[in-house]
């Protein structure tokens, strides 16, 4: 890749990111998108260099991901996060305990759950079926917290 395109694609994720935390429900707070941002800024870096099968960078997915739960489903900043990070644990090096220590027991339990259930899936199991089963088990935990 030139370096215009790669500054290009940078620009393209900065501004998927910007759409995502204004898609957040109007009482977000400043802490919220701190945890939203660090998880981001994982997520950006653990899928670095990482490129699906169309050709676009993998942050992309996550990113979509997190969108569909903040502004269609409404939900907050741990799910919003959770979103971000599904794919780390089961993507690349880093470890479920590695989220541990870097964010708050909530959301390692629901990575811990989210990367369970990609376990257990069916391989016949439509990608799209497993992404909802996904978000399911997000959406019990972000519940639970009211």
């Amino acid at each position: 890749m030139t370096e215009a395109e790669i500054e290009a694609e940078n620009k393209e994720i900065v501004k998927r990111y910007k759409t995502l935390l204004r898609s957040c429900n109007s009482d977000i707070t400043r802490e919220d998108k701190k945890l939203i941002r660090k998880a981001f800024n994982l997520a950006v870096k653990a899928h670095n260099g990482v490129r699906r099968k169309s050709g676009e960078p993998y942050i992309f997915h996550p990113i979509a991901v997190a969108q569909i739960v903040a502004k269609d489903i409404g939900l907050g900043a741990v799910s919003i996060s959770c979103a971000l990070l599904h794919d780390v644990v089961e993507d690349t090096e880093y470890t479920l305990d590695d989220i541990g220590k870097l964010f708050n027991p909530k959301i390692k339990q629901i990575i811990g759950g989210l990367t369970k259930i990609s376990g257990l899936a069916d391989q016949e199991v439509s990608l799209q079926a497993e992404n909802f089963r996904k978000m399911l088990l997000t959406l019990s935990d972000d519940v639970a917290l009211f």
